[in-house]
């Protein structure tokens, strides 16, 4: 079978190309310039070209920086002046790598569009299913959670069976060095992860400052733009109070940062919008679980779905989850029943 592999240089992606390779299928690699070449970045993606044909891989460039552009980062940026803390990554795999790139790939004769994620898919067609990762530390399923079931039938994770360590020492066994062994940084177009400077580099207006308040409209100080803190934050807030202070809320009408003690961080319940059902509701089980950021372990909830959105009741008090963010529901046995994003 002819397989497109998502390839950025880094282990992950070219161990993929390595066990796709290794299982005797015809890899076309596809590199995605996801931000303006430069001579840099040109000269690296020659040196990635270098490694997979190595491999016995064919090996493509495109250049998808403009659509990047207008589907990723652009709605990063809307979303800051809106008040929300996006989820760039999850948009990405939904319009990029499984829209645009795994387009390219199929243009280019392959079958299916595989990548480096920490992930599973089983089943065919409309019984496919997304399944975490054995690695409970470097599964991805949550980022994938947007990503339609059309998409995902079309999708390959051969590293869903493997632990990070494994890759690792089996691209050490080969002698095999990625070209860019570094690990992504947190969001990729984002310098130092330091989103506040990216967003102060752009031509956005973004919105200037305004009063910190309690719940009760006391005004504790001023802030320096609301797109600059999270919900649930607490360093950087900069006011003084009698106990520590949290992010609670934001009021774009008035422009005020609402704080609060660590008591009102706790919800009980949130809502998503934009759900992509990737398990029919009727088919769900009766026990599910909600996960509402990266690095948490999923909870026990009630879900009802209506209109393309979903309340989500939890069985404990959670922590303030941060609108824009992904909420992602689970069976017990690691089976992404649907995503959205909250509100």
């Amino acid at each position: 079978m002819r397989i497109g592999v998502a390839v950025s240089g880094g282990m992950d992606s070219l161990f993929t190309a390595v066990l796709l390779a290794e299982a005797g299928h015809e890899v076309l690699a596809l590199h995605a310039f996801f931000l303006p070449p430069t001579d840099d970045s040109r000269a690296k993606s020659e040196e990635l070209g270098k490694a997979v044909n190595a491999l016995g891989c064919d090996y493509a460039a495109v250049d998808l920086s403009r659509e990047f552009d207008e589907q990723v980062i652009a709605p990063f940026e809307q979303a800051y002046i809106q008040g929300l803390t996006p989820n760039p990554c999850a948009v990405c795999n939904r319009t990029m790598k499984f829209g645009l790139l795994a387009d390219e790939a199929l243009r280019q004769g392959a079958e299916r569009i595989a990548t480096g994620h920490y992930a599973r898919v089983k089943g065919e067609g409309e019984s496919t299913r997304l399944v975490r990762g054995l690695d409970p530390i470097k599964d991805q399923s949550y980022f994938l959670s947007l990503v339609p079931r059309k998409l995902l039938s079309k999708a390959v994770f051969p590293l869903g069976e493997w632990t990070k360590e494994q890759v690792k020492a089996e691209l050490k066994l080969r002698e095999m060095t990625p070209p860019l062994p570094s690990e992504s940084q947190e969001i990729c177009f984002v310098p130092d992860d330091d989103y506040c400077a990216f967003l102060s580099t752009r031509q956005t207006e973004l919105p200037g400052p305004g009063a910190i308040i309690l719940s009760d409209g006391t005004e504790l100080g001023r802030h320096q733009g609301l797109w600059r803190y999270t919900l649930g934050q607490r360093r950087g807030i900069g006011v003084a109070w009698s106990e520590p202070l949290y992010v609670t809320g934001k009021n774009l009408e008035t422009n005020a940062l609402i704080v609060g003690p660590r008591e009102s961080t706790l919800i009980q319940h949130c809502d998503a919008r934009d759900v992509n059902l990737l398990v029919p509701q009727d088919q769900w089980p009766q026990d599910i679980l909600a996960q509402l950021r990266y690095r948490q372990q999923a909870q026990p909830v009630r879900a009802n779905l209506k209109n393309h959105g979903m309340r989500l009741d939890f069985t404990n008090p959670q922590s303030l989850p941060a609108p824009g963010q992904v909420a992602a529901c689970y069976s017990p046995d690691g089976i992404v029943l649907a995503g959205g994003v909250i509100i």
